[in-house]
Parts: structure tokens; C-alpha cells; sequence
């Protein structure tokens, strides 16, 4: 079955399977609890540039003459510990006295590796500016694009791809991309930047596995449902080299939600018509046509049955109310074509031309001051459009666009409802349930003032089911039609009066924008019923305009900087409590230091019998990052 990265425990340290395994394992030292307990309490180079310690820097350096290019007995620069941990003076103090930004490690890694474990992109910057090679691989073919994309660190892999062209889709020793390393640990923000960057979805590494293949064998469903959504019919059906679709691999590991969802969207995929055929063509126009010729249909049968019936009588102000009716489901037609044949809302795409010289920018350049990616916000990302698009937006997979404002895709108008047709849509509604209500009382009412018919309900019934058959029809599909639409509209009603969508509505848990102080839901859009409801039927649409109750005043303001200032040093907080492969987590409020464990990890992928994969999370990197060795460092 596919692949899984072994890991080998330190506890328990046995053969790897793979050569290139066992020369990056580092199984070469292992240091006894005596030797970590003495290198811990040490006073050297490497404590002082982990905690980013300038003063103890200067005394080692140019009062004791400690070198700050040498490594340490585990292989480590003092540079690597202070890019860890986002040490920015302690690592620009080494480079100014002799540090190699592009020393490497037993495994082959530099400081710029290590500042892509916890998105150091201060450090990073520094290194890069330094002269730090972007490109720099480990012994495992690793760079710091597939770190970053291993610890799901979406902001340092944009900011290193952006400004310093590192390559987003560039292959380790195993043909697996940072989009591989994303889709399995699971990271959905760093597999929308990436399929942002045009990273290649198909490809397959040494065991014939695609990125959809991987987030498969982990069950992360958000992660294949981004990977479905941008890509094609073909993903899915990719096998790889024992012969298996992401969706078998799913089912196999005992998936059932995953490989339901890719089970499905194959079926949808097959379902749909080539849209070059003319049954193609004929799909795309969707359920409109049929609804436009439903309202003709009873339309003329009305008119026909109940207003001009020579059978039954009716006075001049009630012939009024009657044509009413007609005039009103007339009205609602004129919306229901202005709604279907509309713009919803489409923001324009940002597609990439390869045929034209003058577009071969990389497609993020003209993004890099967006604010919305400068704030952490890739969600907004479209990997489909190439566009960064507003909060309350959605790409429609129907109409493979995406739409502002997206309230949901409605088959019967052909169309999606949007920011720019809701308030058509929501006039047709209105305008069919009033016709229906007025039709459907003239209606009940000729059919029961009838002079010719009986004063018992039973023969009233068969006298209507002979003379009035058309009248008699149209009654029972306004009623049936009446209810769905009437429920419809006042959904819609209710969404209006508080400025909030259907998706946002059925996606309340997960968009973060609707949640307030605890949780709670709250709607920023909501400015009370009288200005949410002007503004859409007089404007025509609401302005994404965030509604705050309380304004913090200017004082509260440079109290909360000061405050944040104040926990900030060296260009991050104090508090490191992750552990990372074998790192020292590091916290600068405490006094003892944390010891953790680290892992070996092997390259090679057990891909003979799937009942047997391992469960645990590859750590990443391959990683050299105390890999078989423990390092703590104190403070003193």
C-alpha cells in the first residue's frame, strides 16, 4: 500500500532499513544521561545563543575567546540554536564574528533549516540577507520549503517564496514536494498557498503517491477536500504503485468519512456531461428553463381555467384581483431572468499566461503587501481563481468561480446568489409568493361560488373534478409549490434583516469571523434591521463593513502595545514550549529547563503491507534536529 515514514524510537534503537537513513540517524553518538546532564548545565556558546543571551555571548566570544563557528559535541552550530528559536541579535552578534549562515550539520541542514521549524522569518530574513542559499538541501533533499511545509509554518514558506524565489515544488531524495509533506501532516493553509504557487498536484514520489494519496492515508479531510476542489477528475483516479486510488487507501486505513467524500466526488465527476457536447451545453443551463416554463405553464392555465372561465361569474373588482395575480407572477418572472442571467458577484480570476513574455512574474509578487496574507488569513486564498478573496466570499465548484458574498448555488435559477443578484432573487420570491396567495384564494373562491355546483362536499367535489379540471389542477400545485417557496422566502427574509448568508449560516463553526470573545457566535455584519434591510433593496447590496459595539479608546490602545511589547524579546515571545524533534523547549519564565526525547527517522517506506503502517506522524525535516541525541540548555 502507500507509503508511511518509519520512525525509529531512541529508546529502543534498532537497524534502519535504509542506508541514507542510518547516515542521517545519526546513530553514530549516543550520549550517556551523565554526558546530557553535564552538557546542559554547561556554559557555552550554544546555551546563550538559545536563549538569545547577548551578554553571555560577548564574555564567551571576546573576553574567554570561544569560537562561534565550531559545532558542538552533538554536530549543532551555535547559529542553528539561535535561528531555532528566533534569536535575531544573537544570530546577527555570530555572523559578525565569523558564524557561516550556510554551515551544515552531520545531516547536511543550515540555520536556514532550523528557522523553518518554528517560522522564524526574523532569522530568516537575516540568514537570507547574509547570503544563506534558499536552495540549500540536506542529506535527505530537504529544503527549507519542505520544513516549512512539514511544521504547517504557512507564513515563512510564503515569505521565502515571495521575496526570495525559493521553490515551492522542488522534489526530495523521495520525489515528494512541500505539497506532499502538507497534505500529510494534514496543514490546509500551507496546501492552499502552495496550489496558489501552481504546485503540482499529480505528482507521484517513489511510491507512485500524489499529495491526494498521502492526506488520504492520514484521513485529513480538510486537507483532501482543498486538494479535490482545485483539482480534476484525473487526481482521483490516480493509482499508485500497488495499484490503489486515494479513495481505496482511505477505505483500506479504515477512513470511512474520507473515503466516502472521495467516493463521491469521483461519482459527481462522472456525472457530469462534457461541456463541449450538446448535452454539455444543455446541462449548464440547470433547472431555469423548467421552472420558467412551469410558472408559463400555470400562468396560462390560471388565465385560461379561472379568469376568462365562461362558467364561472365574476364581478369587475374581483376580475381586478384575479389579474393581479397575473400581473404579480409576471413581475416575479422579470426578476427570476435578471437573477438567472446576472453577475452574482464573480471576482475576476488571476490566471497565469504562459505564452505571454511579459507575464513571468511569480504569481504571488503583486500579492506580497496584500493584508489579508500579511495577517495570517489563508483562507481567503483561492487556489483555483489565483486570487486572495474577500472574507465573505466562497469559490462555487459549479460555476468554478468565485462569488462575493455567497450565499449558495441555486440550481433553479441556474446561477449562484450572490452580492449582486440576491436582491432579484429575493424579489422573485417575494413577488411569486404573494401571486400564489392571490391566485390560489380567487381560485378556491370561483370554484366555490359556482352557481351550478351542489351544497354537499361530496358531489361539490365530483362536480369540480368534471367541469372545472383545469381550475381544479392549478389549485393543487399552487398549494404544494406554495409552502416550499413561502418557507424560502422567509429564510431569506430572516438572513436579510441580519445581514448574514446561507453558507455563513451553515458554516457558522467554521469560519472564524462569526465567532466572538468565548466562541460565541457573533455576526460583525449585522448593523441592526433597519440599515441591513435598506441597504440591500434600496442599494442593492450590503457593504462588507464590520460593525464594532465597543471602540477601544486611544489610551486602552498604547496600554494593549505596551503590554505586548513588553512580552516580546529578541524578536519573539519567551515561551517555547513545542518540542521539535528532539529540541530543547525552551521557557525563559522557568527555571528548568524541559529534556525531550528526540526521534530517528527513516526514509524508507514500508509499502508492502498497508495493515501494518505506522500510525504516528512523521516529525519531518529527516530531521537531524537532535535526531537519536538529547540536548538541554539552562539558563544561569
Amino acid at each position: 500500500m502507500a507509503s508511511e515514514i518509519e520512525i525509529v524510537e531512541d529508546a529502543e534503537p534498532r537497524e534502519l532499513k535504509s542506508s541514507s537513513a542510518a547516515a542521517v540517524g545519526g546513530a553514530d553518538s549516543v550520549l550517556s544521561e551523565a554526558s546530557l546532564a553535564e552538557e546542559a548545565i554547561r556554559n557555552d556558546i550554544y546555551t546563550a545563543a538559545a536563549y538569545g543571551d547577548l551578554e553571555k555571548l560577548q564574555r564567551l566570544v571576546e573576553s574567554d575567546g570561544c569560537s562561534v563557528s565550531q559545532p558542538d559535541g552533538l554536530g549543532y552550530h551555535a547559529l542553528q540554536w539561535a535561528a531555532l528559536n528566533n534569536r535575531t541579535a544573537a544570530a546577527q552578534y555570530i555572523i559578525e564574528h565569523g558564524g557561516d549562515v550556510n554551515a551544515t550539520d552531520h545531516t547536511g541542514q543550515t540555520a536556514l533549516h532550523w528557522s523553518a521549524v518554528r517560522g522564524a522569518v526574523q532569522v530568516a530574513e537575516l540568514l537570507l540577507q547574509e547570503g544563506a542559499r534558499v536552495n540549500a538541501s540536506d542529506s535527505f533533499g530537504y529544503q527549507a520549503t519542505h520544513v516549512a511545509a512539514q511544521y504547517g509554518q504557512t507564513n515563512f514558506l510564503y515569505h521565502i517564496v515571495t521575496k526570495w524565489n525559493a521553490d515551492p515544488d522542488m522534489p526530495d531524495n523521495d520525489g515528494r514536494s512541500p505539497l506532499h509533506w502538507a497534505a500529510y501532516k494534514g496543514f490546509a493553509d500551507c496546501i492552499r498557498l502552495l496550489l496558489f504557487l501552481d504546485a503540482y498536484r499529480g505528482r507521484q514520489d517513489k511510491e507512485g503517491c500524489t499529495p491526494l494519496h498521502w492526506a488520504a492515508i492520514r484521513g485529513n479531510l480538510e486537507a483532501c477536500t482543498v486538494l479535490v476542489q482545485a483539482g480534476k477528475k484525473e487526481d482521483l483516479m490516480v493509482t499508485d504503485n500497488t495499484g490503489f486510488t486515494p479513495a481505496q487507501l482511505a477505505s483500506d486505513k479504515n477512513y470511512r468519512q474520507v473515503a466516502f467524500f472521495l467516493g463521491n466526488a469521483r461519482r459527481l465527476y462522472d456525472k457530469r456531461c462534457d461541456g463541449n457536447s450538446r448535452l454539455g451545453k444543455l446541462s449548464k443551463l440547470g433547472l431555469a428553463p423548467a421552472l420558467w416554463c412551469i410558472i408559463i405553464i400555470l400562468l396560462l392555465t390560471y388565465t385560461n381555467s379561472v379568469i376568462i372561465a365562461t362558467n364561472l361569474p365574476m364581478t369587475p373588482g374581483f376580475g381586478f384581483l384575479a389579474w393581479s395575480g397575473v400581473f404579480l407572477a409576471s413581475a416575479g418572472l422579470v426578476s427570476f431572468y435578471r437573477c438567472s442571467r446576472k453577475d452574482p458577484g464573480y471576482i475576476q480570476r488571476n490566471v497565469h499566461d504562459s505564452l505571454n513574455a511579459k507575464d513571468d512574474e511569480p504569481l504571488l509578487k503583486v500579492e506580497l503587501n496584500n493584508p489579508t496574507l500579511l495577517a495570517g488569513n489563508w483562507s481567503q486564498l483561492c487556489a483555483t481563481c489565483k486570487i486572495v478573496r474577500p472574507l465573505r466570499s466562497k469559490h462555487c465548484s459549479t460555476c468554478d468561480r468565485c462569488v462575493e458574498q455567497f450565499d449558495h448555488h441555486c440550481p433553479w435559477v441556474s446561477n449562484c446568489i450572490g452580492k449582486k443578484n440576491k436582491r432579484d432573487f429575493f424579489l422573485f420570491l417575494v413577488l411569486e409568493v404573494l401571486a400564489m396567495v392571490i391566485t390560489g384564494a380567487v381560485t378556491m373562491t370561483r370554484l366555490v361560488t359556482d352557481p351550478a355546483s351542489p351544497s354537499s362536499f361530496g358531489a361539490w367535489m365530483y362536480h369540480v373534478g368534471n367541469n372545472h379540471v383545469g381550475a381544479m389542477s392549478f389549485l393543487i400545485m399552487d398549494f404544494f409549490l406554495f409552502f416550499g417557496v413561502a418557507v424560502l422566502t422567509a429564510v431569506q427574509a430572516s438572513q436579510i434583516s441580519r445581514n448574514i448568508t446561507t453558507n455563513e449560516m451553515a458554516n457558522a463553526l467554521r469560519y472564524s469571523y462569526l465567532r466572538g470573545p468565548g466562541g460565541r457566535f457573533r455576526n460583525p455584519y449585522d448593523h441592526g434591521f433597519q440599515k441591513n434591510c435598506t441597504d440591500l433593496l434600496i442599494n442593492g447590496y450590503n457593504e462588507d463593513v464590520e460593525w464594532n459595539e465597543d471602540q477601544p479608546s486611544s489610551e486602552g490602545l498604547a496600554m494593549l502595545q505596551i503590554a505586548r511589547t513588553s512580552n516580546l524579546h529578541n524578536g519573539e515571545s519567551h515561551s517555547h514550549h513545542t518540542s521539535i524533534n528532539g529540541h530543547v523547549s525552551i521557557d525563559v519564565d522557568t527555571k528548568n529547563p524541559r529534556y525531550q526525547q528526540g526521534h530517528a527517522h527513516s526514509s524508507h517506506c514500508n509499502h508492502s503491507d498497508s495493515s501494518k503502517k505506522a500510525e504516528s506522524v512523521p516529525l519531518g525535516l529527516g530531521l537531524g534536529l537532535g535526531r537519536n541525541t538529547t540536548r538541554s540548555v539552562a539558563a544561569k
